[in-house]
C-alpha cells in the first residue's frame, strides 16, 4: 500500500500518525488535562485489543496513542472511541492538547483550579493552525508538575504573601523553608523581599499559624517554552495576572502575535529570541 491510496496530511491533522510499517498508524487520542472516565479507559483499552495490538502508549504530555492500526480499520476505531466521548487529537503545526496537574483540587500546594482552565483553552485553541506545533500547560504553583516553562504557553498559579504579625509565635519556620530566602528576619518583624518571592505558596501552607497568608492570588504566563533539538525555556511575562479575563486576554494576544510574526517552522520561543523578549512582552502585554 503506498501513501497516495490515503490523504497522510489530513490523516495527521487530526492526531492519526503513519509509522515507518507504511500500511498502519498510531492513533493520538484527545485527553485533555491528562483525564479520562473509568468508561472511556475500558474503551480505549478495548480498541487497542480489536484494532491495534493490545498495547497502548502513554506520551510525554498526558496523552494517550493506540500503534499498529491498520489504516482500514482507522475509521472504525474512531467511531468506537466516539461512542464514549474520546476523539483524536492533533499533530503537525498546529495547537495540541493542554496538559495539566491536579491543582488546588487535591493537591495542598496548589494555588489555581486547573482544570477549569485547561478545558477552556482546550475549547477554544485546539487543532488551530500556527507557524509550527504549539503546546500548552497549566500547572498549580511554582512546583511546576506540569512543566509550564517547557511549553510555548504555560500558566502557573502563583501568590503574593503578606506576614500577619499577630498571629506570628516566632518560630522561624517560614526563613527555614523559603526555598530562595525571600524570607528574612529584621528585628521583631519578617520581610518579604519580593524581588526573590517566586510566588510560591510554601510559606502559606507551611505556617502552622497562619501568620503567612495570600496578599494577591492569580497567574504567572510563561511564554516560549520548547524542549526538542533546540531546548529554551519559557521566558516570565512580569506581573501576576489577577483576573482570568486578563490572562485569557494576554494569552490570546501571545498566540495572535505568533501568528503574525513566527517564520513556518520557527518555534514560539526561537521567534521571541530573534525579536527580542523586551519587544515581544512590551507588544503583548499592552496589545501594540
Amino acid at each position: 500500500m503506498t501513501e497516495t491510496h490515503f490523504d497522510i496530511a489530513a490523516l495527521k491533522k487530526i492526531g492519526m500518525i503513519q509509522q515507518k510499517q507504511k500500511e498502519y498508524f498510531a492513533m493520538r487520542l484527545h485527553v485533555v488535562g491528562g483525564d479520562l472516565t473509568s468508561t472511556q479507559m475500558k474503551k480505549v483499552a478495548e480498541v487497542a485489543e480489536k484494532y491495534g495490538r493490545g498495547q497502548l502508549h502513554l506520551s510525554t504530555r498526558q496523552g494517550v496513542e493506540i500503534h499498529f492500526v491498520h489504516h482500514g480499520n482507522l475509521e472504525l476505531a474512531r467511531k468506537e472511541l466516539e461512542s464514549v466521548g474520546v476523539t483524536m487529537g492533533a499533530c503537525g503545526p498546529r495547537i495540541r492538547i493542554v496538559v495539566a496537574c491536579p491543582g488546588e483540587l487535591t493537591c495542598r500546594w496548589g494555588i489555581i483550579e486547573t482544570k477549569a482552565i485547561v478545558h477552556d483553552l482546550d475549547e477554544k485553541y485546539f487543532r488551530q493552525e500556527t507557524p509550527h506545533k504549539f503546546k500548552l500547560s497549566v500547572t498549580g504553583c511554582p512546583h511546576n508538575c506540569a512543566k509550564a516553562t517547557e511549553n510555548d504557553i504555560g500558566v502557573m498559579g502563583g501568590l503574593l504573601p503578606v506576614w500577619q504579625r499577630d498571629a506570628c509565635t516566632d518560630c522561624g519556620l517560614c526563613v527555614n523553608i523559603c526555598p530562595t530566602g525571600a524570607i528574612q528576619k529584621n528585628g521583631e518583624y519578617y520581610v518579604l523581599n519580593s524581588a526573590k518571592c517566586i510566588n510560591c505558596s510554601i510559606c502559606t501552607s507551611s505556617c502552622p499559624m497562619d501568620a503567612w497568608t495570600a496578599d494577591k492570588r492569580g497567574f504567572i504566563l510563561w511564554l516560549g517554552g520548547t524542549m526538542g533539538k533546540i531546548p529554551r525555556l519559557a521566558s516570565r511575562l512580569p506581573e501576576l495576572i489577577e483576573t482570568k479575563k486578563r490572562l485569557y486576554e494576554l494569552i490570546d494576544r501571545a498566540i495572535e502575535y505568533y501568528r503574525r510574526n513566527g517564520r513556518k517552522k520557527e518555534r514560539f520561543g526561537h521567534m521571541i529570541d530573534r525579536i527580542g523578549i523586551e519587544k515581544v512582552n512590551e507588544e503583548i502585554l499592552h496589545g501594540t
